[in-house]
């Protein structure tokens, strides 16, 4: 069972070094990076299916038990993001192949993939909080080479923004790893959630973990450290965007869930802070998309008001709320990622990201001008499709907590969001070209892309017309995070899971 536990980082580990042996024949490269991030959403269905009978699967490594060993534990919240990761990840190198250029490029971008793929999963499965230290840093390593991948002025202005503010966010986690450690003399995850829960923990250790969480918002694009995101995501090659807009601020988030529940599971001072920082990255980054004219930067922005949404329902603390926000992660990776997906193949054929510079798609694709729909009305929450479920949820809840203020900044920023949809939808796809209908490049050598967009808006369809099982899962996920003494016999007593 160990294996399977850490298969999740061994898997994307094994393809980078394969890779890298395989490096001076660009054809192989390519061959294995899709088929380890093939096995990578193997390993990731596998484990939802384990993850569903309600046992954290767990592995005590390094000969050493809890909590003095490196702990893993897979619950039913991990193993979907293992599994949302892979599809991503897949997704990701597939899109990839339509490349033509250096070789040496096309070579680093499918070995820094899966270094990065590495990194996500790792701090997914882990139960301790250096180990999650770690696993960002590996994923960062992995981040900077894919967002700097092919140089250039405007890239490399857009790659010191996401370094230093990064940076920053990893030296607070490490200075707040090391006060909770000299503070309680643990960093077990576990350990750390029943001292929190005891009414115990050190002032020190307090504030340690509140260092930590702002490390954590960082990390998310939370208002109101948020505006490394928009100035660094749209300079990146279309394939690194979508990968950096699906997975890496979600590793944020997730980390925010993970603490927060298992140290602080009712409703307090914590969850209030969160509560206005949730509905505030929602309306700036909504507005924020509002007044730009590029679809990466719109798309952007973006990002940062759909996590408050993620955020919104960590804040209100309730099961349904928690729930919400599990199926709002999982929406929000297919759909973000897809949409820059989408918005880089318009660049591709009509030659610029500009709005006022595009145009025609319509006339001359209409299948992409469906492609774009499914997520974009999604992303605004139009039912039936996956966003509007994962808001109403999240809606429902507020109203539940009395929290109607809430609901009303939910509602608000999704009716922006529609408008901010419809407007690339006119500027792309409706109107016609600045240059006319021969400006419109040929469809040549995308097949790749088409076929990862649409798979990509299936699942979200699927999602959508599916959400009762999927609402399931993530109601059951967050029953599992409610009740972290689960989470704490899987760690102390791995062999009886």
């Amino acid at each position: 069972m160990n294996a399977l536990v850490v298969a999740p980082v061994v898997v994307p580990l094994l393809t980078l070094l394969i890779g890298i042996v395989l490096r001076p024949r660009h054809g192989y490269v390519k061959v294995v990076s899709v088929i380890g991030a093939g096995l990578l959403v193997l390993t990731g269905g596998i484990l939802v299916v384990l993850a569903g009978d309600d046992v954290p699967l767990a592995a005590q490594l390094g000969g050493w038990q809890a909590p003095y060993g490196i702990s893993v534990v897979i619950d039913r919240l991990s193993a979907a993001m293992v599994a949302i990761t892979g599809v991503i990840g897949l997704a990701t190198v597939v899109y990839g192949l339509v490349r033509e250029g250096n070789p040496d490029v096309l070579r680093n971008f499918h070995l820094f993939v899966h270094g990065l793929l590495a990194g996500v999963c790792g701090a997914f499965i882990t139960a301790d909080v250096f180990n999650l230290y770690v696993w960002f840093e590996v994923l960062l390593i992995g981040s900077f080479a894919l967002i700097a991948l092919g140089g250039g002025r405007r890239r490399l202005a857009g790659t010191m923004t996401y370094l230093v503010l990064n940076l920053l966010a990893t030296l607070v986690f490490l200075l707040s790893a090391g006060l909770i450690y000299s503070a309680t003399g643990t960093l077990n995850m576990g350990e750390l959630g029943l001292i929190f829960r005891s009414g115990e923990a050190p002032p020190a250790a307090t504030l340690a973990v509140a260092m930590m969480l702002l490390s954590f918002a960082i990390k998310a694009a939370l208002f109101p450290v948020f505006g490394w995101l928009p100035a660094s995501y749209h300079v990146a090659w279309t394939p690194v965007s979508a990968l950096f807009a699906g997975l890496l601020t979600k590793v944020g988030v997730y980390a925010l869930i993970r603490l927060v529940t298992l140290m602080w599971p009712e409703y307090g001072a914590v969850h209030e802070i969160l509560l206005w920082v949730a509905c505030a990255t929602m309306l700036v980054g909504v507005l924020g998309a509002a007044a730009q004219n590029e679809v990466r930067r719109i798309l952007s922005f973006h990002i940062v008001s759909q996590v408050g949404y993620m955020i919104l329902g960590l804040a209100l603390a309730s099961p349904l709320a928690i729930a919400g926000a599990v199926f709002y992660l999982i929406h929000h990776i297919i759909v973000k990622a897809n949409l820059f997906f989408v918005g880089g193949l318009a660049a591709r054929l009509t030659g610029s990201e500009r709005l006022a510079a595009m145009g025609g798609l319509y006339a001359r694709t209409p299948w992409l001008a469906i492609l774009f729909a499914v997520p974009a009305l999604s992303l605004a929450g139009i039912p039936p499709l996956s966003g509007f479920w994962a808001k109403l949820v999240l809606v429902k809840a507020s109203l539940a907590g009395g929290f109607w203020w809430a609901a009303g900044v939910a509602l608000l920023t999704g009716i922006f969001t529609l408008l901010s949809m419809s407007k690339i939808w006119n500027e792309t796809f409706l109107k016609a070209h600045p240059g006319g209908e021969a400006a419109i490049r040929p469809l040549l050598g995308v097949r790749c892309a088409w076929g990862t967009i649409g798979v990509l808006a299936l699942m979200t369809v699927v999602i959508g017309l599916g959400a009762g099982p999927v609402m399931e899962y993530a109601i059951a996920a967050a029953g599992q995070l409610a009740d972290p003494q689960l989470h704490f016999r899987a760690i102390t007593h791995p062999e009886g899971t």
